[in-house]
């Protein structure tokens, strides 16, 4: 049966996955998809890419003793703030060279008396993946050393077992990969093309969640570097 500490740990690290930072940059990654399981492996990716990073360095910390100072982490929660900066740019320079947003209008004509014109605005396919996983995996990795994973990780330097230190940090990040693959199906709802047949909503959201990375991403930033 599964100790308490143990429990305990896999519930932080679900709860890990729902921090700002993390469903900001996984809601940009699966923006667009056509259906809710590619956005479900997204957050696995983003969850083992999360868990990768944790148990490397964990490994250094717990078998090599390896300190790291406290203040060191701020840099790492800066360099998360500069990955969302550019995860949205990114979208939105996506959105931008892949979708074609044409303006135009037409004369309609009820009668021979009654004709008007009509503005119509058409929108592309929104954005297919050629290598769909790949970003959120990435994303997961640099996200590994920030906010309580690395809380975690300063924990797990001062047991003394490296085995069982190891396995915390495993747990913990199963309870993350759960806890994003539940996020990246929720985010994905809203753009599921079942769900929302407007492409100029899609396009708006998508803008929106875009703007909302970089001013996020900026202010960590900000509060690490600067303030």
């Amino acid at each position: 049966m599964m100790s308490f500490p143990l429990i305990l740990t896999l519930y932080v690290g679900f709860t890990h996955a729902f921090e700002t930072d993390h469903l900001l940059a996984v809601g940009n990654i699966v923006l667009g998809r056509s259906n809710i399981k590619m956005s479900l492996k997204d957050g696995v990716a983003w969850g083992l890419g999360h868990t990768t990073t944790i148990l490397l360095v964990g490994m250094l910390l717990l078998l090599f003793r390896i300190n790291i100072a406290e203040h060191y982490f701020r840099y790492l929660e800066a360099s998360v703030g500069l990955m969302l900066v550019l995860l949205g740019f990114f979208r939105l320079s996506k959105l931008l060279k892949e979708n074609k947003i044409v303006l135009h209008s037409h004369t309609h004509q009820h009668s021979v008396r009654d004709a008007h014109r009509h503005l119509h605005i058409h929108v592309g396919e929104l954005e297919k993946h050629r290598h769909p996983h790949k970003l959120a995996y990435g994303v997961g990795l640099v996200h590994g050393l920030a906010g309580s994973g690395a809380l975690i990780l300063m924990v797990m330097a001062r047991i003394e077992e490296p085995v069982m230190g190891l396995t915390y940090l495993f747990v913990f990040g199963m309870g993350s990969v759960a806890g994003m693959l539940l996020a990246a199906g929720l985010f994905s709802l809203p753009f599921s093309k079942k769900l929302l047949y407007s492409e100029i909503l899609q396009v708006i959201l998508i803008t929106v969640s875009g703007m909302l990375c970089i001013g996020y991403g900026f202010w960590v930033v900000y509060q690490n570097l600067i303030a």
